[in-house]
């Protein structure tokens, strides 16, 4: 269980965002599905939109209501200070997360979010990662399609590779589906801010002590025909390979010398080719005010599709791990990835921390070192698929 002791919060859990198109779905799949004794918490800026929802959650008169914004640090802090975990789904965080993250830090509540942003990441580690270890709290970002298949999709292809071996694994993501105002917006808010987001890493890897004895790496890789899968491979620029990365460098499971490669996988060329120019188009848009100002009305944080059409979305993300003479093929698969599985994700995260009998970590963790084979479980139970497809 969390560090915390149950009876020093009144809330086991507070979810922070909750009237959003992600933080309802959360609020509701936690209603629908929390053990027995469950203190929780919905919370968020509009006290009136916040008791709307509660009305309309199953077992809602047993649901807290905390109001606070983001805009007033006091607010923020006893927000904090009322949860053993706190969940977050308010971004883009780099502009809206860093009170509540620093106060989870100080007063040793375990901190989610759905964080894709490298920069916003990066900044946490060095401004409060030291103080989350004196705490106590741990600090688990991307708890959402970013990154949870992927990094514990890695975590599960190398458990069924040898140990103590060099090994590789290649993640190969295909997904049919719409994604969140919020992802979108975060996404735009990172492309336009490449030079902070730069500056950030290399302020982490100044701080971030360097691994001795063992290797871990997550290069870019290049366009390619993939040949183990029969698509053609692009590059990815997500925070995914990142979370990987430093799974791999926490955990000596993976190896003396870890190297992980993200990739999206198409079937076809001229649409692998549409792919590369939309995203350039993205990213060179960002760059100009006025086009990011159209973009981002386009899709709105908050805003979403509508349950036939989040039905019949889905997402499998296939691995390739080679090592010690053995080769083995896994996939993570799911429905909705934006919205729908990213709920469940993010809720079943925020269970894992509250009462799973988890390792002992503190301080910034990624969700394999965190939750591991805990999380697996749950998400299993839940619906998303792990799998060993081929092993030889």
């Amino acid at each position: 269980m969390s560090r915390l002791n149950g009876t020093d919060r009144p809330y086991d859990i507070v979810l922070y965002g909750a009237t959003g198109f992600v933080g309802t779905l959360t609020a509701e799949y936690l209603a629908a599905h929390a053990p027995d004794g469950l203190r929780w918490a919905i919370a968020g800026r509009s006290e009136r939109k916040l008791e709307e929802l509660r009305e309309r959650l199953p077992g809602g008169e047993k649901v807290g209501v905390l109001r606070a914004d983001v805009s007033d640090p006091a607010g923020v802090r006893e927000l904090a200070g009322h949860a053993r975990v706190v969940a977050t789904t308010v971004g883009p965080y780099v502009t809206y997360g860093q009170e509540l993250v620093a106060a989870c830090a100080d007063s040793g509540a375990d901190y989610l979010d759905l964080c894709g942003e490298p920069e916003f990441v990066d900044l946490t580690y060095v401004r409060h990662d030291a103080r989350a270890r004196e705490t106590g709290a741990r600090l688990v970002h991307a708890c959402g399609f970013d990154s949870i298949p992927h990094d514990l999709g890695a975590y599960f292809t190398v458990q069924h590779l040898p140990e103590g071996v060099p090994l590789t694994v290649d993640g190969f993501v295909t997904v049919d589906a719409v994604f969140s105002g919020g992802t979108f917006a975060s996404a735009l808010n990172q492309f336009a801010r490449v030079r902070p987001m730069l500056a950030a890493e290399r302020d982490r890897r100044r701080h971030e002590p360097r691994l001795v004895g063992r290797r871990a790496t997550a290069p870019t890789g290049v366009p390619r025909f993939a040949k183990e899968i029969g698509a053609w491979a692009l590059p990815l620029p997500t925070i995914d390979p990142q979370i990987v990365h430093r799974s791999a460098k926490a955990l000596e499971r993976y190896g003396p010398d870890f190297r992980y490669r993200h990739y999206a996988a198409v079937r076809r060329l001229p649409m692998a080719m549409a792919g590369v120019a939309a995203a350039g188009g993205l990213f060179t848009a960002a760059q100009l005010p006025p086009a990011r100002r159209w973009l981002s009305n386009r899709l709105k944080p908050g805003e979403g599709p509508d349950a036939e059409k989040r039905a019949k979305s889905w997402f499998k993300i296939r691995f390739v791990g080679e090592g010690g003479g053995r080769q083995v093929f896994t996939e993570v698969t799911g429905g909705d990835p934006g919205y729908g599985e990213t709920a469940v994700m993010f809720a079943e995260s925020a269970l894992s921390l509250a009462f799973d009998d988890l390792p002992a970590t503190a301080g910034q963790v990624t969700t394999a070192v965190a939750m591991g084979d805990a999380l697996i479980e749950r998400l299993s139970g839940a619906g998303i698929g792990f799998r060993v497809v081929v092993s030889r």
